[in-house]
């Protein structure tokens, strides 16, 4: 056998394999520094490359490693709102909703405006602003509601007032169910989803790899309840100069929620 082949695995053999490396304990992280640390050493203990399952329909398939109970978050995707033709985020959010970029006249010129929230499905954001499902029309909308920001913005309240006034969004913007559910399912292949414990010993991380679990077949009902109950958020993150584009963010824990089949392996 060549020396340099890479390892292949049935699934059989994967699960038996992680049975194997969850029954070592605590394994010292493989790299430098600990960033990452968790996938890669998982990926020096099975002997196979970066995120390169070697495994039968290996394309529709991925091996994610995280801490356990993480609530961290990790971007699932990218996707601007539409109706795409008005560019909302530079073209609405920014100058007719934003605020004034705390780099402004320093780093960045003057005039500098921000436009950077974080929002999601439970409760509105500081400044006011929600993601509403729509399931009659099928769309996942962005609302607006002066009445739901926070006393600290106040004067931030009355400059969008004098801009374009405290109603709602017009056009909301959105993103069609179908849309979504094509992006997302591009995204989350069916999953070998590990989880470890982890432990500090002079400044070097160790990983007990105690939960394993297999996800298959991306479920968007799934992906609809998360973004309900706040555990899929809608990131904008503009300024004048850029748009670093808009982002659906997921609490790390929140991933088995994805899926359809869910088999406990650890």
């Amino acid at each position: 056998m060549a020396k340099n082949k890479p390892k292949t695995y049935t699934k059989p053999e994967l699960i038996a394999k992680l049975k194997e490396i969850s029954a070592m304990g605590f394994i010292p992280n493989a790299r430098r520094g600990n960033a990452g640390g968790i996938g890669n050493t998982l990926e020096d203990l099975l002997g196979i490359k970066e995120n390169n399952l070697p495994i039968p329909n290996a394309a529709e398939w991925e091996l994610k490693a995280q801490r356990l109970n993480s609530t961290s978050l990790t971007t699932l995707f990218h996707i601007e709102p539409s109706p795409r033709a008005i560019r909302f985020v530079p073209q609405v959010l920014l100058p007719k909703y934003g605020w004034a970029h705390q780099e402004d006249g320093k780093k960045y010129p003057k005039g500098e405006m921000s436009f950077r929230q974080t929002i999601h499905g439970q409760s509105r954001s500081d400044r006011g602003f929600k993601v509403v499902i729509d399931r009659k029309e099928r769309k996942i909308l962005i609302s607006f509601d002066a009445k739901g920001a926070d006393l600290r913005h106040k004067a931030w309240v009355e400059s969008v007032k004098k801009r374009v006034g405290l109603g709602e969004l017009d056009p909301q913007p959105y993103w069609g169910f179908d849309d979504l559910e094509h992006k997302a399912g591009t995204k989350l292949l069916n999953a070998f989803y590990v989880q470890a414990e982890v432990k500090i010993v002079r400044k070097k991380e160790f990983y007990h790899y105690t939960k394993v679990m297999m996800l298959q077949k991306f479920n968007f009902e799934g992906f609809l309840k998360a973004l309900d109950e706040g555990k899929i958020l809608v990131d904008f993150d503009a300024r004048t100069g850029h748009n670093h584009g808009t982002k659906f963010r997921m609490r790390q824990d929140a991933l088995p929620m994805l899926y359809e089949k869910q088999t406990v392996i650890l």
